[in-house]
């Protein structure tokens, strides 16, 4: 299995640079399925050199072209499952355009060629003992790691998990196995909106003692959790999805505002990224 590595430098306002590998490498397509009508589960056997994963880092992924489908750039997917023992890394994702279209053509035994692993990764830092993550659709593959992660630091998690409609609704098992205490909210239930989540939330709040944060990908629910975590002093974490071209930070393509003490600063959601600091989100 071929294998090429490049070091890249962070480079990022706040922080002082650090250095870290990033590989790119031929995968063999090991188990690729679809999960519910809308998104597929792609399992790769992968070389131990793209294993040392963080949880909320991703994979920059070269779909291929089809007569159908003629992507022309690489597309950022986030970690969903990584097995070191095993030599397996997964990834979930939503059908949804040229680049995942044509992801979705391929069979098991295919080669699939992927970068990375790229971004900063969460942290769950020693004081954050109760987590609440929460998240709907394929943000919930981001959350997936940090799950198992709380697992294994034995901090026990409530994972709210989102979805259009019942039958859409992801994970809710794998975070079961985590441990995690899972509570589900559909659109068509009526319970998914911010009217409903944030007494649900402040009541968990209150019950379980949560004391951190973790989202992905919907600005409604991040939103819904700074206002919360401003009123109860809680913290923590959001990753960020956001259009890129090269995925290392050489094309400023994912640039956007945050938050800091001297006011907003731009930053490369790619690099100082994906996962940022809850409240530094504008």
């Amino acid at each position: 299995m071929p294998a090429s590595l490049c070091v890249v430098s962070d480079f990022a306002p706040t922080a002082a640079p650090v250095r870290h590998s990033v590989h790119e490498v031929d995968c063999r397509i090991k188990t690729h399925e679809w999960v519910n009508g809308q998104y597929r589960l792609l399992t790769l056997s992968a070389p131990r050199s793209v294993l040392d994963c963080q949880p909320g880092q991703f994979f920059h992924l070269l779909c291929p072209q089809t007569d159908r489908f003629q992507p022309y750039l690489r597309r950022p997917m986030s970690i969903y499952s990584c097995d070191r023992e095993n030599g397996d890394l997964a990834f979930l994702y939503k059908v949804a355009g040229e680049g995942t279209g044509a992801l979705a053509g391929l069979e098991t035994g295919d080669v699939l060629n992927i970068v990375g692993p790229l971004g900063q990764g969460f942290e769950i830092r020693p004081e954050w003992r109760r987590p609440l993550l929460i998240a709907r659709g394929v943000g919930l593959a981001t959350l997936a790691p940090l799950a198992q992660e709380c697992a294994r630091l034995k901090r026990p998690l409530t994972a709210i998990c989102s979805a259009r409609s019942p039958d859409l609704l992801m994970s809710t098992d794998l975070f079961r196995s985590f441990g995690a205490e899972v509570v589900t909210v559909t659109d068509t239930e009526g319970n998914s909106d911010v009217e409903s989540l944030t007494p649900l939330i402040e009541g968990l709040i209150r019950s379980r003692g949560i004391d951190a944060f973790f989202t992905c990908g919907s600005a409604r629910l991040m939103r819904m959790l700074q206002e919360i975590g401003v009123r109860q002093g809680i913290g923590g974490q959001v990753a960020l999805e956001q259009h890129m071209a090269c995925g290392i930070g050489m094309c400023q393509a994912c640039v956007r505002p945050f938050r800091h003490e001297d006011g907003a600063v731009n930053l490369r959601v790619c690099r100082e990224g994906p996962v940022f600091d809850l409240q530094e989100v504008l």
